[in-house]
Protein backbone atom coordinates (compact mmCIF):
# COMPACT_ATOMS: atom_id res chain seq x y z
CA UNK A 1 0.00 0.00 0.00
CA UNK A 2 2.61 2.29 0.80
CA UNK A 3 4.40 1.75 -2.27
CA UNK A 4 1.10 2.35 -4.60
CA UNK A 5 1.13 5.80 -2.45
CA UNK A 6 4.71 6.53 -3.50
CA UNK A 7 4.13 5.61 -7.34
CA UNK A 8 1.22 7.34 -7.55
CA UNK A 9 2.84 10.62 -6.38
CA UNK A 10 5.91 10.11 -8.42
CA UNK A 11 3.77 9.72 -11.35
CA UNK A 12 1.94 13.02 -10.86
CA UNK A 13 5.28 15.24 -10.02
CA UNK A 14 6.55 13.96 -13.28
CA UNK A 15 3.23 14.80 -14.90
CA UNK A 16 3.52 18.08 -13.61
CA UNK A 17 7.05 18.88 -14.74
CA UNK A 18 6.43 17.52 -18.10
CA UNK A 19 3.39 19.81 -18.56
CA UNK A 20 4.69 22.42 -17.14
CA UNK A 21 7.93 21.99 -19.35
CA UNK A 22 6.03 21.75 -22.95
CA UNK A 23 3.54 25.00 -21.70
CA UNK A 24 6.97 26.61 -21.16
CA UNK A 25 8.29 25.92 -24.00
CA UNK A 26 5.68 25.70 -26.86
CA UNK A 27 3.01 28.79 -25.21
CA UNK A 28 5.15 31.01 -23.14
CA UNK A 29 7.33 33.23 -24.90
CA UNK A 30 11.35 32.88 -23.72
CA UNK A 31 11.99 29.14 -23.91
CA UNK A 32 11.35 26.92 -20.83
CA UNK A 33 12.24 27.96 -17.52
CA UNK A 34 10.94 24.69 -16.38
CA UNK A 35 13.36 22.44 -13.99
CA UNK A 36 13.11 19.98 -16.95
CA UNK A 37 14.13 22.15 -19.73
CA UNK A 38 13.79 18.92 -22.29
CA UNK A 39 14.37 21.01 -25.72
CA UNK A 40 17.51 23.21 -24.19
CA UNK A 41 18.90 19.46 -23.44
CA UNK A 42 18.24 17.86 -26.41
CA UNK A 43 19.63 20.66 -28.76
CA UNK A 44 23.05 20.63 -26.40
CA UNK A 45 23.25 16.76 -26.02
CA UNK A 46 22.78 16.73 -30.02
CA UNK A 47 25.25 19.58 -30.56
CA UNK A 48 28.56 17.99 -30.61
CA UNK A 49 27.48 15.01 -33.08
CA UNK A 50 26.24 17.55 -35.34
CA UNK A 51 29.55 19.30 -35.22
CA UNK A 52 31.45 16.46 -35.28
CA UNK A 53 29.52 15.01 -38.30
CA UNK A 54 28.70 17.87 -40.12
CA UNK A 55 31.95 18.03 -42.09
CA UNK A 56 31.02 14.10 -43.46
CA UNK A 57 27.20 14.71 -44.27
CA UNK A 58 26.51 18.42 -45.24
CA UNK A 59 22.78 17.49 -44.58
CA UNK A 60 22.95 17.08 -41.06
CA UNK A 61 22.99 21.16 -40.40
CA UNK A 62 19.50 21.62 -41.94
CA UNK A 63 18.30 17.72 -39.91
CA UNK A 64 19.03 19.43 -36.51
CA UNK A 65 16.94 21.85 -35.85
CA UNK A 66 13.53 19.56 -36.69
CA UNK A 67 15.54 16.58 -35.18
CA UNK A 68 16.04 17.64 -32.24
CA UNK A 69 12.59 19.06 -32.03
CA UNK A 70 10.90 15.85 -33.19
CA UNK A 71 12.82 14.60 -30.15
CA UNK A 72 11.62 17.11 -27.95
CA UNK A 73 8.10 15.73 -28.42
CA UNK A 74 9.26 12.43 -28.31
CA UNK A 75 10.64 12.79 -24.87
CA UNK A 76 7.67 14.65 -23.40
CA UNK A 77 5.33 11.68 -24.66
CA UNK A 78 7.59 9.09 -23.05
CA UNK A 79 7.78 11.06 -19.55
CA UNK A 80 3.76 11.72 -19.93
CA UNK A 81 3.36 7.88 -20.69
CA UNK A 82 5.90 6.99 -17.86
CA UNK A 83 4.12 9.41 -15.17
CA UNK A 84 0.86 7.86 -15.72
CA UNK A 85 2.01 4.29 -16.59
CA UNK A 86 2.77 5.14 -12.40
CA UNK A 87 -0.37 6.24 -11.57
CA UNK A 88 -2.19 3.62 -13.38
CA UNK A 89 0.05 1.03 -11.47
CA UNK A 90 -0.75 2.12 -8.28
CA UNK A 91 -4.42 2.15 -8.69
CA UNK A 92 -3.69 -1.75 -11.02
CA UNK A 93 -6.83 -2.93 -8.63
CA UNK A 94 -9.29 -0.63 -10.09
CA UNK A 95 -9.39 -2.14 -13.47
CA UNK A 96 -11.26 -4.87 -14.34
CA UNK A 97 -8.79 -7.44 -15.21
CA UNK A 98 -6.56 -5.90 -13.08
CA UNK A 99 -3.06 -4.67 -14.15
CA UNK A 100 -0.66 -7.68 -13.51
CA UNK A 101 2.45 -5.59 -14.28
CA UNK A 102 4.23 -2.10 -15.26
CA UNK A 103 4.82 -2.90 -18.78
CA UNK A 104 0.35 -3.03 -19.33
CA UNK A 105 0.03 0.19 -16.88
CA UNK A 106 2.04 1.62 -19.73
CA UNK A 107 0.25 0.09 -22.51
CA UNK A 108 -2.79 0.96 -21.09
CA UNK A 109 -2.20 5.02 -20.48
CA UNK A 110 0.57 5.02 -23.65
CA UNK A 111 -2.99 3.94 -25.94
CA UNK A 112 -4.94 6.60 -24.30
CA UNK A 113 -2.21 9.32 -24.58
CA UNK A 114 -2.17 8.74 -28.32
CA UNK A 115 -6.27 8.81 -28.03
CA UNK A 116 -6.47 5.43 -29.22
CA UNK A 117 -7.72 3.51 -26.49
CA UNK A 118 -6.51 -0.13 -27.17
CA UNK A 119 -6.98 -1.99 -24.20
CA UNK A 120 -8.75 -4.82 -22.34
CA UNK A 121 -8.75 -3.45 -19.02
CA UNK A 122 -11.75 -0.98 -17.68
CA UNK A 123 -10.80 1.57 -15.22
CA UNK A 124 -13.15 2.15 -12.23
CA UNK A 125 -13.02 4.38 -9.39
CA UNK A 126 -9.69 6.74 -9.97
CA UNK A 127 -8.58 5.36 -12.28
CA UNK A 128 -11.16 6.58 -14.30
CA UNK A 129 -9.59 9.88 -13.92
CA UNK A 130 -5.96 8.85 -14.42
CA UNK A 131 -6.70 7.12 -17.71
CA UNK A 132 -9.06 10.26 -18.70
CA UNK A 133 -6.41 12.95 -17.61
CA UNK A 134 -3.97 11.04 -19.60
CA UNK A 135 -6.30 10.71 -22.84
CA UNK A 136 -6.28 14.97 -22.29
CA UNK A 137 -2.56 15.41 -22.10
CA UNK A 138 -2.01 13.17 -25.13
CA UNK A 139 -4.36 15.20 -27.43
CA UNK A 140 -3.02 18.76 -25.67
CA UNK A 141 0.75 18.01 -26.04
CA UNK A 142 0.03 16.79 -29.89
CA UNK A 143 -2.39 19.93 -30.64
CA UNK A 144 0.42 22.19 -29.01
CA UNK A 145 2.98 20.41 -31.21
CA UNK A 146 1.26 21.03 -34.81
CA UNK A 147 0.62 24.35 -33.83
CA UNK A 148 3.76 25.22 -32.48
CA UNK A 149 5.35 23.20 -36.19
CA UNK A 150 3.15 26.10 -37.69
CA UNK A 151 4.62 28.89 -35.67
CA UNK A 152 8.28 27.57 -36.55
CA UNK A 153 7.35 27.45 -40.19
CA UNK A 154 6.29 30.55 -40.29
CA UNK A 155 9.13 32.48 -38.77
CA UNK A 156 11.88 30.92 -40.45
CA UNK A 157 10.16 31.75 -44.04
CA UNK A 158 10.16 35.49 -42.53
CA UNK A 159 13.30 35.18 -41.62
CA UNK A 160 14.49 33.38 -44.50
CA UNK A 161 12.00 35.98 -47.28
CA UNK A 162 15.10 38.91 -45.72
CA UNK A 163 18.20 36.91 -46.51
CA UNK A 164 17.38 35.74 -49.81
CA UNK A 165 16.17 39.20 -50.56
CA UNK A 166 19.96 40.51 -49.21
CA UNK A 167 21.72 37.84 -50.73
CA UNK A 168 20.07 39.22 -53.97
CA UNK A 169 21.83 42.44 -53.75
CA UNK A 170 24.87 42.15 -51.44
CA UNK A 171 26.46 38.76 -52.99
CA UNK A 172 27.57 35.94 -50.97
CA UNK A 173 28.33 36.08 -48.49
CA UNK A 174 26.73 38.77 -48.09
CA UNK A 175 28.78 42.74 -47.98
CA UNK A 176 27.12 46.11 -47.28
CA UNK A 177 29.34 47.66 -49.26
CA UNK A 178 28.85 44.74 -52.16
CA UNK A 179 24.57 45.85 -51.92
CA UNK A 180 25.65 49.96 -52.36
CA UNK A 181 28.31 49.83 -54.94
CA UNK A 182 25.59 47.81 -56.78
CA UNK A 183 22.99 50.18 -56.07
CA UNK A 184 25.02 52.93 -57.23
CA UNK A 185 25.67 50.87 -60.50
CA UNK A 186 22.17 50.63 -61.22
CA UNK A 187 21.25 53.95 -60.23
CA UNK A 188 18.95 52.91 -57.21
CA UNK A 189 20.37 54.43 -54.85
CA UNK A 190 16.64 56.23 -53.82
CA UNK A 191 15.74 52.68 -52.99
CA UNK A 192 18.43 52.82 -49.87
CA UNK A 193 16.05 54.40 -47.42
CA UNK A 194 13.23 51.72 -47.94
CA UNK A 195 16.23 48.64 -47.58
CA UNK A 196 17.46 50.04 -43.94
CA UNK A 197 13.97 50.38 -42.77
CA UNK A 198 13.20 46.57 -43.99
CA UNK A 199 16.76 45.24 -42.19
CA UNK A 200 15.21 47.11 -39.26
CA UNK A 201 11.86 45.72 -39.46
CA UNK A 202 13.74 42.21 -40.36
CA UNK A 203 15.73 42.23 -37.33
CA UNK A 204 13.29 42.95 -34.78
CA UNK A 205 10.67 40.38 -36.49
CA UNK A 206 13.87 37.65 -36.07
CA UNK A 207 14.76 39.13 -32.91
CA UNK A 208 11.30 38.69 -31.32
CA UNK A 209 10.38 35.27 -32.43
CA UNK A 210 13.73 33.56 -31.62
CA UNK A 211 14.28 35.00 -28.06
CA UNK A 212 10.70 33.76 -27.71
CA UNK A 213 11.73 30.51 -29.27
CA UNK A 214 15.36 29.88 -28.82
CA UNK A 215 15.70 26.21 -30.99
CA UNK A 216 14.48 28.46 -33.99
CA UNK A 217 18.34 29.94 -34.16
CA UNK A 218 19.21 26.21 -35.54
CA UNK A 219 16.96 26.00 -37.97
CA UNK A 220 18.71 26.49 -41.05
CA UNK A 221 17.19 26.69 -44.61
CA UNK A 222 18.39 25.49 -47.74
CA UNK A 223 19.07 28.40 -50.56
CA UNK A 224 19.71 30.93 -47.75
CA UNK A 225 23.54 30.78 -48.91
CA UNK A 226 26.00 31.60 -46.04
CA UNK A 227 22.80 32.36 -43.45
CA UNK A 228 21.42 34.89 -41.06
CA UNK A 229 24.32 35.92 -38.96
CA UNK A 230 26.15 36.35 -41.91
CA UNK A 231 23.05 38.66 -43.18
CA UNK A 232 22.83 40.63 -39.66
CA UNK A 233 26.33 41.31 -39.75
CA UNK A 234 25.86 42.69 -42.87
CA UNK A 235 22.75 44.91 -42.07
CA UNK A 236 24.75 46.55 -38.95
CA UNK A 237 27.57 47.10 -41.55
CA UNK A 238 25.25 49.16 -43.69
CA UNK A 239 24.10 51.07 -40.62
CA UNK A 240 27.47 52.15 -40.05
CA UNK A 241 28.30 53.46 -43.15
CA UNK A 242 25.65 55.52 -43.29
CA UNK A 243 25.62 56.69 -39.73
CA UNK A 244 29.39 57.29 -39.05
CA UNK A 245 30.75 57.38 -43.04
CA UNK A 246 28.34 58.28 -46.04
CA UNK A 247 27.08 62.28 -45.50
CA UNK A 248 23.42 61.85 -46.74
CA UNK A 249 21.20 63.48 -43.84
CA UNK A 250 17.93 61.78 -45.43
CA UNK A 251 19.04 58.24 -44.44
CA UNK A 252 21.21 58.99 -40.86
CA UNK A 253 18.17 58.36 -38.89
CA UNK A 254 17.22 55.23 -40.57
CA UNK A 255 20.87 54.03 -40.26
CA UNK A 256 20.83 55.04 -36.26
CA UNK A 257 17.70 52.91 -35.71
CA UNK A 258 18.82 49.88 -37.70
CA UNK A 259 21.85 50.05 -35.68
CA UNK A 260 20.24 49.70 -32.43
CA UNK A 261 18.18 46.56 -33.55
CA UNK A 262 20.93 44.78 -35.42
CA UNK A 263 23.15 45.46 -32.03
CA UNK A 264 20.44 44.52 -29.94
CA UNK A 265 19.43 40.80 -31.58
CA UNK A 266 22.94 39.83 -32.10
CA UNK A 267 23.34 40.64 -28.24
CA UNK A 268 20.30 38.92 -27.24
CA UNK A 269 20.67 35.79 -29.17
CA UNK A 270 23.72 35.29 -28.53
CA UNK A 271 23.51 35.71 -24.94
CA UNK A 272 20.65 33.01 -25.14
CA UNK A 273 22.61 30.58 -26.03
CA UNK A 274 25.64 31.31 -23.95
CA UNK A 275 28.03 32.32 -26.52
CA UNK A 276 31.16 33.97 -25.80
CA UNK A 277 31.98 37.19 -28.46
CA UNK A 278 34.44 36.00 -31.50
CA UNK A 279 36.35 39.38 -32.48
CA UNK A 280 36.54 39.60 -36.03
CA UNK A 281 39.78 40.51 -37.72
CA UNK A 282 40.23 43.42 -39.44
CA UNK A 283 41.98 47.03 -39.02
CA UNK A 284 41.17 50.46 -39.56
CA UNK A 285 42.68 50.12 -43.12
CA UNK A 286 39.98 47.84 -43.81
CA UNK A 287 37.32 50.31 -43.12
CA UNK A 288 39.33 53.03 -44.95
CA UNK A 289 39.20 50.74 -48.14
CA UNK A 290 36.10 50.45 -47.84
CA UNK A 291 35.76 54.24 -48.04
CA UNK A 292 37.21 54.60 -50.94
CA UNK A 293 35.35 52.41 -52.48
CA UNK A 294 32.12 53.92 -51.48
CA UNK A 295 33.29 57.61 -52.91
CA UNK A 296 34.80 55.81 -55.94
CA UNK A 297 30.60 54.81 -56.23
CA UNK A 298 29.67 58.56 -56.14
CA UNK A 299 28.51 58.55 -52.40
CA UNK A 300 29.25 61.58 -50.83
CA UNK A 301 31.76 60.97 -47.24
CA UNK A 302 31.83 62.84 -44.25
CA UNK A 303 34.73 65.22 -43.64
CA UNK A 304 35.06 64.60 -40.05
CA UNK A 305 35.33 60.49 -41.00
CA UNK A 306 36.40 58.78 -37.55
CA UNK A 307 38.09 55.62 -38.53
CA UNK A 308 38.73 54.42 -35.07
CA UNK A 309 35.39 54.74 -33.61
CA UNK A 310 33.54 52.80 -36.71
CA UNK A 311 36.75 50.06 -36.09
CA UNK A 312 35.62 49.94 -32.37
CA UNK A 313 31.32 50.08 -33.39
CA UNK A 314 31.92 47.14 -35.78
CA UNK A 315 34.47 44.88 -33.31
CA UNK A 316 31.77 45.41 -30.72
CA UNK A 317 28.03 43.91 -32.76
CA UNK A 318 30.76 41.72 -35.10
CA UNK A 319 31.66 39.97 -32.46
CA UNK A 320 28.07 38.29 -31.59
CA UNK A 321 27.52 38.10 -35.27
CA UNK A 322 30.63 35.76 -35.84
CA UNK A 323 30.27 33.76 -32.35
CA UNK A 324 26.65 33.14 -33.41
CA UNK A 325 28.07 32.07 -37.46
CA UNK A 326 30.81 30.00 -35.91
CA UNK A 327 28.14 28.26 -33.26
CA UNK A 328 26.49 27.56 -36.35
CA UNK A 329 28.57 26.46 -38.97
CA UNK A 330 28.21 29.37 -41.14
CA UNK A 331 30.25 31.52 -42.85
CA UNK A 332 30.84 35.21 -41.48
CA UNK A 333 29.29 38.55 -42.96
CA UNK A 334 32.48 40.07 -45.54
CA UNK A 335 32.98 43.76 -45.20
CA UNK A 336 35.18 43.71 -48.47
CA UNK A 337 34.75 41.22 -51.51
CA UNK A 338 38.08 41.95 -53.31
Amino acid sequence: MALDILLFIIGVIVAALTLSDVFGTVVVPGGSRALLRVTHRVVFTLLPVWKYARGRRRGLSSMFAPLALVLSFAIWMGLLTFAFGLMAYALRHDFQRPITSIGDAFYLVGSSLATVGLSESHPHGPARWVILAAGFCGLGVMTMAVTYLLEVQNSITRRDTGIIKLNTSAGEPPSALTLLERFAAIRNKDALREILEESRNWCATVRQSHASHPSLIYFQSVGTGAGWPAGLGAVLDLAWMFELCVDDERLYGSAVLLGAEGTRMARDLAALINLDPKVPSFDEQDIRDAAERLAASGYNLRADVDYAAIVSRRSDYQACANALAEHLGRPATVLIRR
